[in-house]
């Protein structure tokens, strides 16, 4: 036979086609994530499949091979391969009883036990036939494995028409076992257009073994990594407060760099929301518009809606814009939509957007901030300043030797809404203006390998502008405003230096080598009193005292408070690392020594007299590889308390098993308890639970118990949960199900975030 004899081009065009269409099959356009097959059987399952074929290598290089037991050939015009026949071109192998070929009209035909192979694909079929020139083939009672991924199905009947175009009937597909097939997507018939990458099918199912959960007239999908417009997988949910809770998004392919989904939801206890999400992405810039809106929420009486903007752009190598743009309707939405304790506990709601530059040696920002008040239980009043414009700058540059200059700057304008006054009543509305702060400072950081010392001097002035207004409500004649301004100044010098020494050597514990340090660390600050009292507080709130507090110039947010200090810093860490650098202790232990009196506080809060701050300690101990301890303690020697104290511990157990035990103490503000677990029965069942209790006020905050089933191809997961839903304490029921199909996607109410974020180190 002459080398450039047929290589069956039309059968591997047919696989492809096949293939791509029915592993990325469905009536829905989402990309599956990756799936975990490990409970499966190896992936190349048919009979007929042959190992050590290449795997790498050009094969449009190569020439075919052929073998059988017996040739004819009459003449050039047709070969004839019979028994055993065997074509192989690289990788590609097609086999069968009997091969025809005829070279003047490039006709093929195959008979008896057809089987294809390369090396992604398995292939059977009773009989083959086709032509060459053009690419074109017919396959009956086709059969199919995936080996690069998981997959496999049927077809009565497949058709290449040419190149870009095939038809299928009767087809089926799944990612289960083929001796096991738990669930499969059936269709009548599919065409197969990969000059769009479309696929189009009739009458589709989705079994859950021979029962089937969705229909489909007619479907449309994507058969490459095209993008296609489509349905994507429902979200199903039901909660005690809102009801059963269907989302069915649609996704909306606009261009390669842009694209939409929608959103609609019905909850049945409130009525039908629309929602809708844009994402954009240029060469320079990228991000998502998204929003919600029920029209008319029968439970509470209005409309409810919220959006979000989120924006990344690069204007040129030292500039950047950023900005975070959120509202709701109303302060309640968060408890009646949210679906989680952190989202119900929001209080505050941020919006951001600033220009943003950066250098070798400088930083610069120029924008503002908003907040938006998502807690029914906060009066107006607390809504914090809106912080627009704000800019800010800072800049570190060398300057001799080892010396080092630098300044912290920023500029901020204040403003905040008068609340409205009833007639004749007599309010003050909040203190509104500009602040000017800066800091210049001189620096000296001096360290080896074995020590550091970093002297650090500094003037810090701040300056405003303030005005204030005091109003009488209208009682039928206009309203009566006197205004208050005033320029308050602060300056002050700012001093401080911090040494340490680190010390190691070499132990042994438990039979195991380790490497200890010892790093003792002094932090001396200096700063005069000031009286501020006459500055009004528009971004300053007292920081909570913690490890890294030890070593800062001011315990406020903000630089409407400046505290006054003459103290030392004394602490001590120490760590215990393995030969691999790995650390497998590390415990802190430190206290402030105050020389003065702490005089600067907020308005309501007596100076103290107080010689020592509190003693905070830190530990972390990672006692194996299954066994992990941390321990934070505040313990004040003033009044002889604890004000502050968590303790964790975790245990890993039976691969993916886990449970966590906590405890968290603040005086006066919470006491709670949690423990989360995910336990595996076997390798295919696992229970989830959780439990966080406030001990302050002797009621649950979040209860979950659930169950999990993961099978070869598919997974399943049921979730039972209560939890405080209100500002006020009230709980809500919600029932969680989520059905997954391996390599095509999830039906029911994504949990696996949720799960995530409630359960340390679920997985």
């Amino acid at each position: 036979m002459p080398r450039n004899a047929p290589r069956f081009p039309a059968v591997r065009l047919l696989a492809l086609a096949t293939i791509a269409s029915l592993h990325g099959t469905g009536a829905f356009a989402a990309t599956p994530k990756a799936d975990d097959f490990r409970l499966c059987k190896p992936n190349a399952l048919l009979s007929f499949y042959t190992p050590g074929l290449p795997t790498t290598g050009d094969r449009n290089a190569e020439a075919a091979d052929f073998t059988a037991d017996r040739f004819q050939s009459k003449d050039t015009s047709k070969y004839v391969l019979e028994g055993k026949a065997r074509i192989q071109r690289l990788d590609q192998l097609l086999q069968a009883e009997r091969l025809t070929y005829w070279t003047e009209t490039t006709a093929w035909l195959a008979e008896g036990d057809v089987r294809y192979q390369d090396r992604g694909l398995l292939l059977s079929a009773t009989r083959g036939e086709g032509t060459t020139t053009p690419s074109t083939a017919t396959l009956d009672n086709v059969r199919f494995q995936l080996l690069g991924s998981r997959g496999n199905g049927s077809a009565a009947q497949a058709k290449l028409i040419d190149a870009d175009h095939a038809s299928m009937t009767q087809v089926g597909f799944t990612t289960c076992d083929p001796e096991a097939t738990q669930w499969e997507i059936r269709a009548d018939d599919l065409s197969l257009d990969q000059a769009e990458g479309v696929g189009r099918g009739h009458n589709a199912t989705l079994r859950l073994g021979d029962v089937p959960i969705l229909w489909l007239p007619y479907v449309r999908f994507p058969i490459d990594e095209r993008r296609q417009s489509g349905f994507l997988y429902p979200r199903v949910g039901f909660n005690g407060n809102s009801g059963f809770d269907y989302t069915q998004p649609y996704y909306i392919n606009i261009a390669p760099n842009y694209d939409a989904t929608l959103y609609p939801r019905i909850v049945t206890q409130r009525g039908l929301m629309l929602g809708g999400e844009f994402r954009y992405l240029t060469d320079n810039h990228r991000g998502q518009i998204d929003g919600s809106w029920m029209p008319d929420d029968r439970k509470a009486d209005r409309d409810r809606g919220d959006f979000h903007i989120e924006h990344h752009g690069v204007l040129s190598p030292h500039w950047n814009i950023a900005a975070n743009i959120n509202h709701v309707s109303d302060d309640r939405y968060f408890e009646d939509f949210g679906d989680s304790l952190s989202t119900v506990s929001t209080s505050l709601l941020p919006s951001s957007a600033y220009l943003l530059g950066h250098g070798a040696h400088w930083t610069a920002s120029f924008g503002g901030d908003r907040y938006q008040i998502t807690d029914p239980t906060l009066n107006d009043i607390f809504e914090p300043y809106r912080r627009l414009p704000r800019a800010t700058f800072e800049a570190d540059v060398g300057l001799v030797g080892s010396l080092r200059g630098g300044v912290k700057s920023e500029f901020v304008s204040f403003s905040k809404e008068c609340q409205k006054f009833a007639p004749g009543e007599t309010g003050v509305c909040p203190a509104t203006g500009e602040r000017l702060d800066l800091y210049p400072y001189l620096s000296l950081p001096l360290e080896g390998a074995s020590w550091f010392l970093r002297p650090e001097v500094g003037v810090r002035h701040t300056r405003y502008e303030v005005e204030q207004d005091s109003r009488v409500g209208p009682s039928g004649g206009p309203v009566v405003a006197y205004e208050h301004q005033w320029s308050p100044r602060r300056t002050l010098p700012i001093s401080s230096v911090d040494a340490g020494l680190f010390f190691e050597r070499e132990t042994q514990l438990w039979g195991t080598q380790y490497t200890q340090t010892l790093e003792p660390r002094l932090y001396y600050l200096n700063v005069p009193y000031r009286d501020q009292s006459d500055i009004p507080l528009f971004d300053t709130q007292p920081v909570s005292f913690d490890y890294p507090q030890l070593f800062t110039t001011n315990r406020f947010t903000g630089a409407d408070r400046q505290m006054d200090a003459k103290n030392l810093t004394v602490a001590l860490t120490t760590r215990l690392l393995e030969s691999n650098g790995a650390e497998r202790l590390s415990a802190s232990f430190g206290q402030i020594r105050y020389f003065d009196d702490q005089r600067v506080q907020l308005p309501g809060v007596n100076a103290t007299d107080f010689s020592s701050s509190a003693y905070v300690g830190e530990l972390d101990l990672r006692i194996s590889d299954r066994w992990r301890l941390k321990l934070a303690d505040h313990w004040d020697p003033n009044k002889d308390r604890t004000d502050l104290s968590a303790v964790s511990v975790q245990h890993r157990f039976l691969g993916d098993g886990v449970v966590n035990l906590s405890y968290r103490y603040r005086r006066d503000f919470l006491e709670q308890t949690d423990l989360s677990a995910l336990v595996p029965i076997n390798e295919v069942w696992r229970l989830i639970g959780r439990w966080n209790y406030s001990l302050r006020d002797e009621k649950t905050l979040e209860g979950l118990f659930g169950i999990e089933h993961d099978s070869c191809c598919v997974a399943w997961r049921l979730l039972a949960r209560r939890y405080v839903r209100t500002a006020e304490g009230k709980a809500n029921n919600a029932l969680y199900f989520e059905l997954e199909f391996k390599g095509i996607g999830a039906i029911g109410q994504k949990t696996e975030d949720f799960l995530r974020r409630g359960i340390l180190g679920y997985q």
